[in-house]
């Protein structure tokens, strides 16, 4: 698994558009207090669910994989030229 060069900020990205994704399709919004871990672990497993991304072996589902994997999913949908694809 190779790092992308903005993952964290790609990962930020994915967190704001996937929170939105969810709320269009019909759940509940975040609460301030819910944590990261759960955030990434839920719009993970939505976006599984939805296959808009395919899901990690369950060997290696753990919370950096689902990171990077939401990074990636962020960075395909990013039109060319955007800030965080260089």
């Amino acid at each position: 698994m190779s790092k992308l060069k903005n993952e964290k900020a790609l990962l930020k990205a994915a967190l704001k558009v996937g929170e939105t994704y969810a709320i269009n399709r019909g759940y509940k919004s975040f609460g301030a207090t819910d944590a990261a871990k759960e955030k990434i672990e839920a719009l993970y497993r939505l976006l599984v669910n939805d296959k808009h991304i395919h899901p990690l072996p369950e060997d290696k589902e753990d919370l950096l994989s689902m990171k990077h994997k939401l990074a990636l999913w962020i960075h395909k949908q990013l039109p060319d030229g955007h800030a965080l694809k260089e």
